[in-house]
């Protein structure tokens, strides 16, 4: 169906300034994907304040074209969405974990991520970057490791002065 050059306008225009305040941008490949799996897609993205939208690849590209950022853009094949968001790791993640349910229907194809063009393979290994729930977590494990086997090593020693 054909798209009225007014449209256009709008479409190039709410992408142009989604981009501008997104720290990230994933380009996704949804062939295949059915309109309930999307519409959870959506949800669960949104959930993690993460944005996405369906595109064209001729607007993506202008508006892309536009922002000048570093690189090459990836080969963008199939029906193409787009998720982005303020968090830089968020859209990577959310997309990779969403993919990993339907994996012949959704594919990563690339991204952006400060600035510069991303091959599918930079995007999936941002999407392995724990949140910063976990890293907090696993850094104050980490502090209190040692901490932890004083206090067991000091227990230890008071059970054998007790009993002997």
């Amino acid at each position: 169906m054909a798209i009225s050059k007014q449209k256009k306008g709008e479409i190039v225009e709410k992408l142009t300034k989604a981009l501008k305040s997104a720290k990230s941008l994933v380009f996704v490949n949804f062939h295949g994907l059915k309109v309930s799996d999307a519409t959870a897609l959506r949800r669960q993205l949104q959930s993690e304040g993460v944005s996405y939208q369906v595109s064209k690849k001729s607007l993506t590209k202008r508006v892309l074209e536009a922002d000048k950022f570093e690189g090459d853009l990836p080969e963008l094949t199939g029906e193409l969405a787009m998720a982005w968001g303020e968090d830089e790791v968020a859209p990577a993640r959310g997309v990779a974990t969403f993919a990993k349910k339907f994996p012949e229907a959704l594919k990563i194809l690339g991204g952006v991520f400060n600035g510069k063009y991303m091959s599918q393979g930079q995007i999936m290994e941002i999407a392995t970057i724990p949140t910063l729930e976990v890293l907090r977590g696993k850094f104050v494990n980490i502090i209190n490791s040692p901490i932890q086997r004083m206090a067991i090593a000091l227990n230890e020693v008071a059970k054998t002065k007790t009993s002997a």
